[in-house]
């Protein structure tokens, strides 16, 4: 090969597929760029030199990723095998200057493939934190690795590479794997065990019974049986871990826009920040189609993509993101809140941020849980959509959330029936969403509507019953999609003594009154009633439920928690 990278020849995943990384194909040069020897300098300062033999490894799949490495001299491969051990390959790097790396590299994650020495191979190495030390102290070259980081990982997305979801592909726990690997940005692919040759390769030699599926075959060589997200994120290395001796500055509970705005901005300002949300960066708004009406897009955004952006920012400033992490209570002891974990860690931080947002409201109708992944769901991502194409399928909801539901659905499905309790959408739906809706052809408005009872079968949701005034309607429709608002998320909050309002959002603008003598006592807009912790976001009491609103508390608030920080240190001063 005459180029430092380049990508392989076209692997064997499907008929229909080019090459890896074929969508990227026009952007080869930022996936792969070749370094300058004033960058290679540049970069030299942050690196440790690391030689290999022949056939070694300098990073494996499953295993924790050593950091960056650049090429000095020789031959690398890097691939990915699949579980009957054959081999696909991904790139190959034989010229000085190309350097191995994705994005999980910034943060220490498990590498999703190998990288092999072909011939003897002198490199630099560039360990986690000083990568993101790197990209922060030289703008231009740090622009060019981490763009070429984040290309990479949408590349392997879209090869595939990474743990192999088998079963039913219409089973609610396949989707809901698949949903969490997808919004955590992590690839995957999911094969159906009833009609793929491979997945049928794949079981043959294996005991496996129903309760089995789906199974995964995770990157490392292990198989998991019928697990669920925690157990998955686990095995994939996800899940982080904390020393028990240090102290944050600040802990954010919830990575949706605010919590991940404050994240951003409390890392740029040099506090040490630790963001916790249990499932993925986004939250609710994570889950919205396209985001039409946030500052700086005309054209939109959707909010996986939003979020994704978010979280790769937080990550390049060197903010620690537990994500799945789950905090199940929080409590202040002397100057400081200790943040108890599902899992059982325990974290310190001077400050909490309540950023953890809302949870899907349901409906009370019987038998709901029943068809939650198969038949009810509460977003409206790719993954639904093709599971909804050429169907008739139902939606209840009037807000700006399920008005970009229905345009980005009414693109798959046969015909929408949108049910709604007011007369119609123009008190609750952007004007611009509801011109949209009225000008598709397969949506219908049903308004004065209220669902009153599900119907299932052996293969799930058959039938939905809905009540207007005196009459009542029977739809046959295997797919329900809610989209009714939302409620606070603050059951984590019982043993904190903050304050809710009579909905159980958290309420703020409190003094500190009980704070350490000195310290807390000025009216902080976003503080609660307990002094150190402020609240952002859709959980705060008279928020706008809005995601610039919520972008727009998250950086707010570390400008009041640098003036609480502050207070506390003076106080602590000796007379």
């Amino acid at each position: 090969m005459n180029s430092s990278e380049q990508l392989a020849p076209a692997a064997p995943v499907s008929p229909d597929d080019d090459a890896p990384f074929s969508s990227l194909e026009h952007r080869r040069h930022q996936l792969f760029p070749k370094l300058s020897s004033a960058e290679i300098a540049s970069l030299r300062r942050f690196a440790s030199p690391r030689s290999y033999k022949a056939g070694d490894y300098l990073f494996e799949a499953g295993r924790v990723g050593p950091g960056l490495f650049l090429l000095l001299e020789g031959h690398v491969r890097v691939c990915s095998r699949d579980q009957a051990g054959g081999l696909r390959i991904i790139a190959e790097h034989n010229e000085a200057g190309g350097f191995m790396a994705e994005i999980a590299q910034l943060s220490g994650k498990p590498s999703l493939v190998d990288g092999v020495a072909v011939t003897d191979c002198e490199t630099l190495l560039v360990v986690p934190a000083k990568l993101r030390a790197l990209i922060v102290a030289d703008a231009q070259l740090g622009e060019r690795i981490m763009r070429a980081l984040i290309l990479r990982r949408l590349g392997l997305i879209e090869q595939g590479v990474g743990p192999i979801i088998v079963g039913d592909g219409g089973d609610g726990r396949v989707i809901a794997l698949q949903g969490f690997l997808r919004r955590n940005g992590h690839p995957s692919t999911v094969l159906d065990a009833r009609h793929n040759e491979e997945a049928v390769a794949l079981l043959s030699g294996m005991t496996v019974g129903p309760q089995d599926f789906p199974l995964v075959f995770c990157p490392d060589g292990s198989v998991l049986r019928g697990p669920d997200e925690v157990q998955l994120a686990t095995c994939l290395g996800l899940v982080p871990s904390f020393e028990s001796a240090g102290v944050y500055d600040v802990a954010i509970v919830g990575a949706g826009p605010a919590g991940l705005a404050a994240a951003v901005y409390a890392a740029t300002e040099g506090l040490s920040v630790a963001v916790f949300d249990q499932r993925a960066p986004g939250g609710q708004a994570g889950a919205s189609a396209r985001i039409e009406n946030y500052l700086g897009f005309p054209t939109g955004i959707s909010g996986q993509a939003l979020a994704a952006r978010a979280y790769q920012q937080a990550l390049k400033f060197g903010a620690h993101l537990a994500i799945p992490g789950q905090v199940a209570t929080v409590e202040r002891k002397d100057d400081r809140f200790v943040l108890a974990l599902a899992d059982g860690q325990r974290v310190d931080a001077r400050t909490v941020v309540v950023a953890s947002g809302a949870a899907y409201r349901k409906p009370p109708v019987a038998g709901l849980a029943r068809f939650e992944g198969c038949g009810i769901y509460y977003w409206a991502s790719p993954i639904e959509a093709k599971l909804v194409k050429g169907q008739d399928i139902v939606l209840i909801g009037g807000g700006n959330s399920a008005g970009q539901a229905i345009v980005f659905l009414a693109n798959f499905a046969r015909s929408i029936r949108v049910l709604i309790r007011a007369q119609s959408l123009d008190t609750s739906m952007s004007r611009y969403l509801i011109d949209r809706i009225g000008a598709l052809p397969n949506v219908s408005i049903c308004d004065s509507c209220s669902l009153e009872a599900l119907e299932g079968d052996e293969a799930g949701l058959a039938r939905v019953i809905i009540r207007r005034g005196a009459d009542q309607e029977i739809i046959a429709s295997r797919h329900l999609f809610l989209f009714i608002g939302a409620d606070p998320k603050t059951d984590w909050l019982a043993s904190s003594g903050v304050e809710l309002d009579r909905h159980g959002f958290v309420m703020t603008g409190f003094t500190g009154k009980g704070a350490p003598a000195g310290a807390g006592r000025v009216s902080y807009p976003l503080q609660t009633s307990v002094p150190g912790m402020f609240a952002i976001g859709d959980v705060r009491s008279e928020s706008a439920k809005r995601v610039a609103a919520a972008v727009g508390d998250g950086a707010a608030v570390i400008a009041q928690i640098h003036g609480y920080l502050g207070a506390l240190k003076d106080a602590a001063k000796p007379a």
